[in-house]
């Protein structure tokens, strides 16, 4: 395994991250086994939220590290604030009420790296900053960025910071794959992969800031088992936000170069 090594942790972060949205209390020893193989293999680091399951994706990997006794070795990067059909979710509020739940189905009273799950670009990045170094410095949050938040957003947030005083984004979570999406999975998602994309990772690059990516798979087009061959027989099987997403002929390209 290889691990990375941000400014801003003492822990060894794997590069291969392991999601946790397939978790669930119904099958729990089958999750145990699976993260057991996970950490056995030298995945050290976990990606979850408080959307996930409902709570359930979080409540499996918190028994698992405390049962495991593996949480200070562990590095979960925990989300709040997304959206739901009601409102949008990105206040100081919804911050706290989603760390506070999240830090009790985990078992731990912080998390390694918080990120923001979505954005709401019409309110001001100032109150948010304030918000979360509320939690960085009461030892909520040991760390924080965005997941899909723009580079705009983020440059924003931390010339804030910056003006203030503060701390600000460190790390970043957006989608990045060998595959070019060409349409969004979920609404309020944004990639940094493909042509059309340059300036943003130039951007990542020359601030030095880290990466948490999702979906490097997408969605399954890059898991090995898909080839033009077999795409029909196959279809009914994959997700189908991946189809949508990229089953395109340039992405088709790039797979049939990868095998």
């Amino acid at each position: 395994m290889e691990y990375g090594q941000p400014q801003w942790t003492d822990k060894k972060v794997s590069r291969i991250v392991q999601g946790t949205i397939m978790l669930h209390e119904n099958h729990i020893e089958q999750d145990f086994e699976l993260l057991d193989a996970v950490w056995a293999a030298g995945i050290s680091t976990f990606d979850t939220a408080a959307l996930y399951g409902n709570g359930t994706c979080e409540r499996v990997l918190g028994r698992w590290m405390e049962e495991r006794g593996v949480r200070d070795e562990a590095f979960v990067l925990g989300k709040s604030c997304h959206h739901n059909g009601d409102r949008r979710r990105v206040t100081s509020y919804d911050i706290a009420a989603d760390l506070a739940d999240s830090h009790a189905r985990q078992r731990a009273p912080y998390h390694d790296l918080h990120c923001l799950h979505r954005d709401d670009e019409t309110v001001p990045v100032g109150p948010i900053v304030e918000a979360l170094n509320e939690h960085l410095d009461a030892g909520r949050i040991r760390a924080f960025g965005g997941s899909n938040w723009s580079t705009a957003r983020i440059a924003e947030a931390n010339d804030y910071a910056a003006s203030k005083g503060l701390q600000g984004f460190v790390a970043s979570s957006p989608n990045f794959s060998l595959a070019d999406e060409k349409e969004v999975p979920w609404e309020g998602c944004l990639s940094v992969s493909g042509p059309s994309k340059a300036a943003d990772r130039e951007w990542y690059a020359a601030q030095r800031m880290p990466l948490f990516t999702w979906s490097s798979l997408a969605r399954g087009f890059f898991s090995g088992q898909l080839t033009r061959a077999n795409a029909e027989s196959v279809r009914k099987s994959m997700d189908g936000s991946s189809i949508t997403s990229y089953w395109h002929e340039d992405n088709w390209n790039r797979l049939d170069r990868v095998h």
